[in-house]
């Protein structure tokens, strides 16, 4: 038997070797860092979380907790690394990146079915079964292999970066612990702000100079759910007031007082020296960053251990080349997983780096490969992403609107929280039954 190739050791990649490893089949893992750089990893290591440091819920009654639940039960090899370096953030689910992915690279590593590659991919062999995983960074030479081979146009949007502060260079004279709405313990750093100081955060934000894009990057499109927040505040003065400095529910146990507006930070080590500023994704010039972070009460001398950056990310026109098993219509041989396939968000990349992985061990010992059910949330997803009538297809997380209707009364319909426990034990129900039967 070949070895399969996976290109791209990021978290789909990861997933998708694990995987194949656990079936006592062989791998050549590609992954071209240290050699070539991204532009946005910080280190060599597997798996390495880039933006945030949060995978979202893992309420079953919030989408990409559904989704978290089916991974387990589809026996996710990440998903257990994933709980062993949590870090506390309330009702999300978090991780202190750079154990987590130490822990990956030494499953990697010491895995003696996997055998890493450490240079760039550059060509696509037909002939070998092969997982492309190469993520939103793909390299220029491998992208263009990739368009090549699909003979299709890529599509681009772009991603941002949240600065990260030293945890002892915060004032708690003037930030305080607190969750939103009293979830979960108090796990986020609280910067409260008056009307004065918010104005005069804003206007620091509207005219700070953004990094000048290159030619090829001026039409760029932006996924909704990660905004540079000065695209979010060119939307309007209180737009931020009601997206990630939403005040509601953050009192100052100290004062009782609910401010105008407040800014959050979440854990991002699991020694708590690190806090990332939530909703501060920023292509602003590190020098505007940091005048504009000093300008937050309780960070007026915050040490700032990484600024903001933007990259593009790279996605194929999935609904043209992919089926819903995540390989490729073109040749049977070629399988993607991970952000280029338009899946966006870290939960979503390991989830479709599983599939691919367990499809591909399917396919070379000729077996059905898994479709999912679409009441389930990966199903959903990966059809979704594979949907040949998308006349502008773009990034897309987990989410309800996606999932397969369910027959309800209009009572019901109308308890959102209801609705979705009705969905998610719908869910897992035909997951477990469609497992059963193969």
């Amino acid at each position: 038997m070949k070895k399969i190739r996976v290109i791209g050791g990021g978290l789909a990649g990861s997933e998708a070797a694990l995987q194949l490893a656990k079936r006592n089949i062989e791998v050549d893992l590609y992954e071209m860092r240290p050699n070539k750089e991204t532009g946005a990893h910080k280190t060599s290591k597997f798996a390495e979380f880039v933006c945030s440091n949060s995978l979202g819920s893992y309420d079953i009654t919030n989408a990409s907790g559904l989704l978290k639940h089916e991974m387990e039960i589809m026996g996710s090899i990440l998903m257990p690394v994933i709980f062993e370096s949590q870090v506390p953030a309330g009702g999300a689910l978090a991780v202190d990146r750079e154990l987590f992915s130490q822990k990956v690279t030494d499953l990697i590593e010491n895995n003696p079915n996997i055998n890493i590659i450490r240079e760039e991919a550059v060509s696509i062999d037909e002939n070998i079964p092969t997982i492309i995983a190469s993520g939103p960074l793909t390299s220029e030479k491998f992208s263009k292999e990739i368009q090549n081979f699909l003979g299709e146009e890529y599509l681009y949007f772009f991603d941002a970066i949240a600065p990260i502060i030293e945890k002892d260079s915060i004032n708690f004279d003037k930030a305080f612990y607190l969750n939103r709405y009293n979830k979960g313990d108090k796990d986020y750093i609280n910067c409260p702000m008056t009307k004065e100081e918010y104005e005069k955060f804003y206007n620091i934000l509207i005219n700070s100079p953004k990094i000048e894009l290159k030619s090829f990057e001026k039409n760029a499109s932006f996924f909704e759910s990660c905004l540079p927040i000065e695209v979010l505040a060119s939307r309007g003065v209180d737009t931020l007031r009601y997206g990630p400095l939403k005040p509601i529910g953050l009192v100052d146990e100290r004062t009782g007082i609910e401010n105008y507006a407040v800014v959050q930070l979440r854990q991002d080590n699991k020694s708590a020296s690190l806090y990332n500023i939530v909703g501060f994704q920023t292509n602003l010039k590190w020098s505007a960053q940091k005048e504009l972070v000093h300008s937050i009460p309780g960070l007026e001398n915050a040490n700032i251990l990484r600024y903001g950056v933007m990259h593009r990310n790279t996605f194929i026109n999935s609904p043209k080349v992919l089926k819903p098993s995540l390989q490729s219509r073109k040749n049977q041989n070629i399988f993607f997983a991970g952000q280029i396939t338009g899946t966006e968000g870290y939960t979503e990349s390991i989830a479709s780096g599983m599939l691919a992985g367990i499809n591909m061990a399917r396919y070379i010992n000729n077996l059905e490969l898994l479709k999912l059910p679409q009441e389930t949330i990966l199903g959903a997803l990966t059809h979704y992403i594979s949907f040949e009538g998308h006349t502008s297809f773009q990034p897309v997380n987990s989410n309800w609107g996606i999932i397969k209707e369910i027959e309800l009364d209009k009572k019901i319909r109308k308890n959102k929280k209801l609705k979705n426990e009705l969905l998610a034990k719908r869910s897992l129900d035909v997951l477990n039954d469609f497992l059963s039967k193969i």
